[in-house]
């Protein structure tokens, strides 16, 4: 069985990699629609719609442009979530987003952040690095 440290995980915007990522989330939910009648005796469902959504925390680079800079609110961005790395038969997760929010933090202690937020637009699709 295999399993991968965090420290593997790599972002594209488009064919660009993110600089300085900290870390990276990607949440894929289901609606369910009910179907229970009358006289059911419990509440039953069928599969609606899907979607994804995600997130990636970096420090913060102004100078990385075609990475964190392609993240801009409002922007349409294909972009890809390595778990694994972006060695050849690597699994990565895909599609077309939405930039939906951009926050940045600083502590007088930290380093300056940046949170970059996406809904995913149309499907998330499963690929393997060439």
């Amino acid at each position: 069985m295999a399993n991968h440290t965090g420290s593997e995980g790599v972002i594209h915007s488009g064919t660009n990699a993110v600089a300085e990522v900290r870390s990276w989330t990607l949440t894929e939910t289901g609606d369910t629609i009910e179907d229970s009648i009358m006289g059911d005796s419990y509440r039953t469902f069928k599969a609606g719609m899907k979607s994804w959504t995600g997130s990636v925390v970096a420090y913060w680079d102004e100078t990385d442009t075609t990475g964190q800079g392609s993240f801009t609110v409002g922007s349409s961005i294909t972009i890809k979530f390595y778990a694994e790395g972006t060695t050849a038969g690597d699994t990565y997760y895909y599609g077309s987003a939405l930039v939906t929010s951009v926050e940045r933090s600083a502590a007088f202690d930290g380093m300056v952040e940046a949170t970059y937020s996406f809904q995913g637009t149309g499907a998330l699709t499963t690929g393997t690095a060439a």
